[in-house]
């Protein structure tokens, strides 16, 4: 998926984020935080809170790290050809298709991690992977733990599907505006589970702005994106499917184990995500489905 060459990002946007550079606890937290992503998927213990993932509580930890801005980042030419220029655009494409969508949408901050930094809700690294920290209304995403996807869930991780990982997380802070983390707390694991369904509503929303996505544009009325490829679409649905329960616990060496799921499965995550694409975002009520049409 390409940007518009002419898409601007703007000089306010540029300024509202930044880079992360500080590295928290003396480097990037590895072995501990897969370890805990174990944990939770095979024994259903809700640890989120421990790494930060997104809904998973607030830790003790407070953002720490120092953060400059993210140079360079000004047209769509720029985002085609860096990925965290790529970020920053497609978050500027993200807010205006949610404040034309959601009445009363504040935009969350966005930080593009290098390394690793401590947040409210734990640590933010490329092996904690993207999240989103509700106490601070904060999206921290590592660009390379899309090389993690490649070389150890083999995913793709193209462009589209980097931006659909993204549209994820912001689906995570429509859902902290509108209620939905308080309405629909916790209650453990399990196919069926809040947790299953708050994951499939995020990447519904994310389908929802892929569909519109080349609807936004620029102060100057140019689109930020061009429409995706076939391909670029498959790219997309092969990430969804890589961060499935089933497919995580498959290339971990485990066995299946729906009771555990938190996420939901590769077919599920596909699915919603085509969901959001053919219905928008009213068809994302994940909440009122069935279980076993879930």
């Amino acid at each position: 998926m390409t940007f518009n060459e002419n898409a601007n990002v703007g000089r306010t946007s540029a300024r509202r984020r930044g880079r992360t550079t500080a590295i928290a606890g003396g480097g990037v937290v590895g072995i501990g935080a897969i370890a805990v992503l174990l944990i939770s998927m095979f024994t259903g213990q809700d640890l989120s809170g421990l790494i930060g993932l997104a809904g998973g509580g607030s830790g003790t930890q407070g953002g720490s790290g120092e953060s400059t801005l993210i140079e360079g980042c000004e047209t769509g030419a720029d985002a085609n050809e860096n990925d965290d220029c790529r970020l920053v655009l497609g978050a500027e494409a993200i807010d205006d298709f949610w404040a034309g969508t959601l009445d009363g949408y504040v935009e969350p901050q966005l930080i593009i991690v290098d390394q690793s930094t401590s947040t409210q809700c734990g640590t933010a690294s490329n092996a904690t992977g993207p999240f989103y920290c509700p106490p601070e209304q904060t999206v921290y995403v590592d660009p390379t733990f899309f090389g993690l996807l490649r070389s150890q869930y083999g995913a793709s991780a193209g462009s589209l599907a980097q931006l659909y990982v993204l549209a994820h997380e912001y689906g995570h802070h429509v859902q902290n505006l509108t209620g939905v983390f308080q309405e629909h707390p916790q209650n453990g694991s399990g196919p069926d589970s809040n947790g299953v369904r708050t994951e499939l509503q995020a990447d519904c929303y994310a389908g929802a702005w892929v569909a519109g996505m080349t609807e936004a544009k620029d102060a100057d009325g140019d689109p930020y994106l061009k429409e995706p490829t076939p391909q670029e679409i498959a790219d997309a649905l092969n990430a969804a499917a890589a961060v499935g329960d089933d497919h995580i616990q498959e290339q971990s060496g485990g066995q299946v184990n729906p009771e555990s799921w938190t996420h939901g499965s590769s077919e599920q995550r596909q699915r919603w995500f085509d969901e959001g694409r053919s219905g928008g975002y009213a068809a994302c009520d994940t909440f009122s489905v069935d279980g076993a049409a879930l």
